[in-house]
Order: structure tokens, then C-alpha cells, then sequence
């Protein structure tokens, strides 16, 4: 048919029809962009919501464990070291008693004395825990090897320490984590597990630094995930998350436990 014999009015229709037609596709195309866009800002508003949410749950894991680490240290200055001050300010009362013995006044001072050392002995330990001399001074591994020889020093427990990483102290900071890891694994080995012998091991693993905990306790249902909300495990989730590290624990009831984290 030659294009010359249809109609103009028929070219008109047909050019409007073709237009409409891409019209429409166009606008199919812009509703279908639209609200794929949408939907993909959506997903990502709902994983900054994710994110935000999970950061904050860390930091609220973050102050309760701060506020409790606080009461239990003021329980100890209050239950220790104060009353034992107390006691040492009644006898030193006591040294002012018109008439004493020289026998009454050498044992007030003898109480004194050992009051005060008892006291003074106290403090350090409550320092100690807070932040270990040998840490500060030395670093993880030697602080490591320092809670290893506290725990051994029970009689209760035999620990196995191997480090084949150079810690940097410039790190101390983090390592301070690592540490804190250790003791809270190490405490629920020996309270919960009943655990009497503690293997623990540093080494570069695929170019990633990785620490392997293992203990020959009571173990647990790992596969429960109520087994893993105590507010010990969170502590330890939350300074994992602090080293972006990531960290996998097996265990089965009566075959101890075992736990690979990085850092």
C-alpha cells in the first residue's frame, strides 16, 4: 500500500496512537521506577532502623554493665574497706582512754595495724580489678598470663595459655576488651561449668587475629538461643562488636565449651 494513498486525517490518528502508546509505556516505566525506589529506600530505612536499634540495645548492655560494675565496687569499699575503717577510727577512740595498760595500748595498736593492712590489701584488689597493674604496665599477654596464675592459684582449675601474636601496646584499648572477654569466660567456666582445666590460645588465623577459649565443663545447649542472653554473653557480644570482630560458640552439655572469636 503506498504510504501516499492513506488518508491524513488516518496519519494523524495513528501518529496519536503510537504517541499515547510510548506515553503510557513512559509512564508505566517512571510508576515502576517509583515505587521500586521507594521500596528500596524503604529496606533501607528499616536497616538503619536495624542498625540504629542494635546499637543502642549495645549501649544500654554497655551502662547496665557499668552501673553493676559500680554497685559491686561500692559494695566492696562499703562492706570491706569501711567497716574495716570503722574500726580502725573506734580503736584509735581507744588510744585517748585515760588509764590504759601498756598491755590495753600495744593491742589496740596490734588491731590498728592489722586493720589498716587488711584494708590497704583490700584496696588493691579492688584496684587490681578494675585495671591490673601488669596489664597497664605490660600489656595483654602479660595480664593475660597474670589471670591465668590467679585462677590456677585457686586449686580449682588447671590453665593452658598460648599466645603467638605480637600485641602492639598502642592498642591497649582494645586489648583491655579482649581482656575483659577472658575474664567473663573464665568466671562462667569456673561458677557455672565447674570447669577444671581452661585452654586458651592466640594465633593469626588467615591473616586475621583469632583467640580459641575452651573448657572441660558442664556446657550447654548452644543451639538455644536463651543460653546466649544472660548478661554475660551480651557484655562479651557487645566488646566483640567494639573490635569488629565476629565470634562462634559450640557447645553441648557435659562436653565444655568451645568458642573461636577475632579482633
Amino acid at each position: 500500500m503506498n504510504v501516499n494513498s492513506i488518508p491524513e486525517k488516518e496519519i494523524v490518528i495513528i501518529i496519536l496512537y503510537i504517541s499515547c502508546f510510548f506515553m503510557i509505556v513512559a509512564a508505566a516505566v517512571v510508576v515502576f521506577f517509583y515505587f521500586s525506589r521507594k521500596k528500596i529506600i524503604q529496606k533501607e530505612i528499616e536497616k538503619v532502623n536495624l542498625v540504629m536499634q542494635y546499637q543502642k540495645d549495645q549501649l544500654r548492655a554497655v551502662i547496665f554493665v557499668q552501673e553493676e560494675e559500680r554497685k559491686r565496687i561500692a559494695q566492696d569499699l562499703h562492706d570491706d574497706i569501711s567497716s574495716k575503717l570503722n574500726i580502725v577510727s573506734l580503736n584509735s577512740h581507744l588510744l585517748s582512754t585515760p588509764n590504759l595498760t601498756e598491755t590495753e595500748t600495744a593491742e589496740i595498736t596490734k588491731n590498728i595495724i592489722n586493720l589498716t593492712a587488711k584494708a590497704l590489701e583490700n584496696s588493691r584488689k579492688i584496684a587490681h580489678n578494675l585495671l591490673p597493674p601488669v596489664f597497664e604496665k605490660f600489656g595483654l599477654h602479660a595480664g593475660v598470663q597474670e589471670l591465668c596464675e590467679e585462677f590456677e592459684s585457686s586449686k580449682a582449675v588447671k590453665t593452658h595459655y598460648v599466645n603467638e601474636i605480637e600485641f602492639d601496646k598502642k592498642n591497649q584499648d582494645n586489648h583491655l576488651h579482649i581482656f575483659r572477654i577472658l575474664q567473663e569466660l573464665m568466671n562462667n567456666s569456673l561458677r557455672h561449668g565447674k570447669a577444671t582445666e581452661i585452654w586458651i590460645t592466640f594465633k593469626i588465623n588467615g591473616g586475621v587475629a583469632t583467640g580459641y577459649y575452651k573448657d572441660n565443663g558442664l556446657g550447654f545447649n548452644s543451639q538455644d538461643i536463651e543460653n546466649q542472653k544472660g548478661l554475660g554473653m551480651k557484655n562479651i557480644d557487645t566488646r566483640i562488636s567494639f573490635l569488629n570482630g565476629t565470634i562462634q560458640i559450640d557447645s553441648e552439655i557435659n562436653k565444655g565449651i568451645d568458642i573461636i572469636f577475632t579482633f
